[in-house]
């Protein structure tokens, strides 16, 4: 239902001109919450106040605060999208995106004392420490600072030196050949001071000069029959030269570019943009939209935001995925830039994996930002985008059938939450509608019984468990498992994603099942890995509590042939041992104690399984 004041909202923009324009959303107190622009305001602003079925939840909130809207009409949309820009550097409106200036300085700290110890900051304190810089990229100096400690074995830890020595044992580091562990007590300090001095000089002089420089203490420890020494320069040389390798990889074809890509998550997107200068990567910058909306709408004003604040525009941009128009943003950019500025889709090659790459850094960064695991999250953000979902699925349900030719019937219900088993909240269901094999009735049945206790869950106020929706379900199979499913859904009004999981002759996973046909997975390494697991590991549930029924039911055949024991002493057993199995294994005076059955029946079980 619409209220009063939208209505006359809604009834204010019907009166807009079909003409291009900026609108401007201000809340009750007079302040401007939201500025965007339109082709046709009319259109763009009334939509705002009709159905809000389609909005997302950031648009819902942003409309529940509008008391009133201004516009300006302009020539054009291209002239639009420059007021816009303008006004939205002028007013900063709550509901836009607004990238924090990234133009800060960052330093190298080199604590003082006998243990000194290496780190980036951004700001110089009286402390008593060293610091070199400024430097203007701090993602260039944290990995330069990183390869550094690496190469000459400096600890990485928060441990404090000489207080902490022998107090625990060395980390995986030492153990992996990172850090030689001052920890332990055994480095001399002249030694660590050495290699914290030479890894200032590293940093400051880059790899070159560094080498040319070791070469040379190299030849000279030889000389000297040092050849200790000469050994430990050889190790500090090739761990150089293989960060040069490691670095030269991560090159462009085209020499200057800008690749942007974004992960999502249900609360935030990361946007991440890695400048190409020269053909390598120069800087790699993230920024994380709180409340994120369409990802169409949001790249499409990611790119106005940061671009209106870049003082430097390259000749290309390459994107993850479409934004709201290329040629004006194409236009615009060259108007900033005074080139033409190229707008690229990549869909395979050099320049797709680039992109694949920036959307794992983004991934990465948003997975700390949310103490998340990164391939998770980059899991869950290309699931997203394969199955065509708004936003990554955090939680998610997958099911599936096991019976022998129709026998002992029953199907496993296993939980993934944030990419992760939740195994507490598996549910096990024994088929009870029909007896033989039917995979598809057996599928809809559970279903079924499923959104059942999902209605008996909301009437007890219970949110966990049952009582919780799943973000998408996968099921075991085809699509003839996916429309047995889809009725299910539609009788208990439920929108919920849904997907067969599809396995090939060698029963691994392969595609996703949809309505309108296979989906393959298989060139999307993280959604392929991470289906694959739930789909083997709801097999596994499912396929357990089967040959568990099966065991319990071919037990209880062979337990009523044992002299003396009837249907009550039957049920006495199968209820005290929840593993019939168990008996097996068991003297007679154990079963006596834990059954109190007579001892002469105890020595006949016993006797039956010798």
């Amino acid at each position: 239902m619409i209220d009063t004041d939208r209505l006359d909202l809604r009834k204010k923009a019907m009166a807009l001109p079909l003409e291009p324009g900026v609108y401007i959303m201000k809340n009750k107190s007079g302040k401007i919450i939201y500025i965007g622009k339109a082709k046709k305001l009319k259109n763009r602003v009334s939509s705002y106040f009709g159905s809000d079925k389609q909005h997302t939840e950031k648009v819902k909130k942003m409309v529940s605060q509008v008391e009133d809207f201004e516009y300006i009409l302009c020539d054009s949309e291209f002239e639009a999208l420059i007021l816009e820009c303008s006004l939205i550097k002028q007013h900063s409106p709550k509901y836009n995106i607004l990238l924090k200036d990234d133009k800060g300085y960052h330093y190298i700290k080199i604590t003082s004392g006998d243990w000194p110890r290496i780190s980036e900051v951004k700001q110089v304190l009286k402390d008593g420490a060293e610091y070199l810089g400024p430097f203007n990229s701090g993602w260039i100096l944290k990995q330069t600072i990183d390869e550094a400690k690496k190469i000459y074995k400096l600890p990485n830890c928060s441990r404090k030196f000489p207080e902490d020595f022998g107090k625990e044992r060395p980390c995986l580091n030492f153990h992996i050949g990172r850090c030689s562990a001052p920890c332990t007590g055994k480095v001399k300090n002249r030694d660590y001071i050495e290699a914290v001095e030479s890894a200032v000089a590293f940093i400051k002089g880059g790899s070159a000069n560094t080498l040319k420089e070791l070469n040379a203490q190299m030849l000279s420890a030889s000389d000297r029959l040092d050849f200790e020494t000469a050994a430990k320069l050889r190790d500090r040389i090739k761990a150089i030269e293989k960060t040069a390798q490691k670095q030269k990889v991560i090159t462009s074809t085209y020499p200057n570019q800008d690749i942007i890509a974004a992960t999502r998550s249900i609360n935030s997107v990361c946007f991440t943009v890695m400048s190409f200068s020269a053909g390598h990567l120069r800087d790699l910058k993230c920024f994380i939209i709180k409340e994120p909306g369409d990802l169409i709408d949001d790249r499409s004003e990611f790119l106005e935001r940061y671009y209106s604040a870049a003082q430097n525009i390259p000749p290309r941009v390459v994107l993850d995925g479409e934004i709201n128009d290329i040629p004006l943003t194409e236009s615009w950019l060259k108007s900033l830039s005074g080139r033409n500025v190229s707008i690229i889709i990549p869909q395979k090659g050099e320049q797709f994996n680039l992109v694949k790459m920036c959307a794992f850094n983004a991934a990465e960064y948003l997975a700390k930002a949310e103490q998340n695991s990164t391939p998770e999250t980059a899991a869950l953000d290309e699931i997203s985008r394969l199955l065509g979902l708004e936003t990554p699925p955090t939680y998610i349900e997958a099911y599936d059938i096991s019976h022998t030719a129709g026998d002992e019937n029953v199907a496993g219900m296993t939980v993934f939450k944030d990419g992760k088993p939740l195994k507490k909240a598996y549910k096990k269901f024994k088929i009870k509608g029909f007896t033989g094999q039917d995979d598809y009735r057996s599928m809809a049945e559970v279903l079924n019984r499923r959104f059942d206790e999902y209605k008996a869950a909301k009437e007890r106020n219970e949110n966990e468990g049952f009582g919780r929706l799943p973000d998408l379900i996968l099921l075991d199979g085809g699509l003839g498992q996916l429309h047995a499913v889809l009725p299910v859904l539609e009788k208990y009004n439920l929108k919920i994603p849904t997907f067969g999981m599809v396995k090939d002759s060698k029963h691994k996973t392969r595609a996703v099942a949809a309505s309108g046909g296979d989906i393959s997975i298989k060139a999307n390494r993280r959604a392929y890995t991470l289906i694959s697991t739930i789909q083997e590991e709801t097999h596994r549930f499912a396929i357990t509590y089967h040959r568990a029924r099966s065991t319990k039911k071919g037990l209880t055949a062979e337990l009523s042939k044992v002299p003396g024991i009837g249907p009550k002493r039957l049920k006495l057993l199968l209820k005290e041992f929840k593993d019939p199995s168990l008996i097996k294994s068991l003297t007679a005076e154990e079963i006596n104690q834990k059954t109190k059955l007579p001892m002469e029946v105890c020595k006949n079980i016993v006797k039956f399984y010798s």
